[in-house]
């Protein structure tokens, strides 16, 4: 499934957030929840992506020290957890403060994964990301 679109939702006090309706059949066996690094949003992966990353992570050796670090960076950041009855994730404390997260969230999709973002935070990213854009895609199609 290729995870589409931008959705504005209300995350409680608690750090529920609901998913959008047409994402919600792909996460019926889990979702992973993984801090965004380098950018300050959050990444949600199915259980079979996840692994797909997991895989190029430990392409690494772990009797390097880059190895190790880059496991360490990424798999103590992550957790795996269920819908809840009403097709919502509870987003743990130590996530929501990385991602600045309170209130009003944008959860927009990124092909294999979606991200969550504060919406100050993602009007920031993506006019970086408009700044360039046009060079990206050149860039892109020259070598396609």
């Amino acid at each position: 499934m290729l995870f589409l679109g931008t959705f504005d939702y209300a995350m409680d006090e608690r750090g529920r957030l609901p998913l959008p309706p047409d994402y919600r059949g792909a996460f019926r066996d889990g979702i992973v929840l993984s801090q965004g690094s380098p950018d300050l949003c959050l990444r949600a992966y199915t259980t079979d992506a996840f692994e797909a990353q997991a895989s190029a992570v430990m392409a690494e050796p772990a009797l390097h020290s880059r190895g190790r670090a880059v496991r360490l960076a990424v798999f103590s950041r992550c957790h795996r957890m269920q819908l809840d009855k009403q097709n919502r994730i509870l987003i743990p404390p130590s996530l929501r403060d990385y991602a600045r997260l309170s209130g009003k969230v944008l959860v927009a999709g990124n092909g294999e994964y979606f991200e969550i973002w504060a919406p100050e935070v993602l009007e920031s990213q993506m006019a970086r990301v408009d700044e360039g854009l046009e060079a990206m895609l050149d860039s892109m199609q020259a070598r396609g």
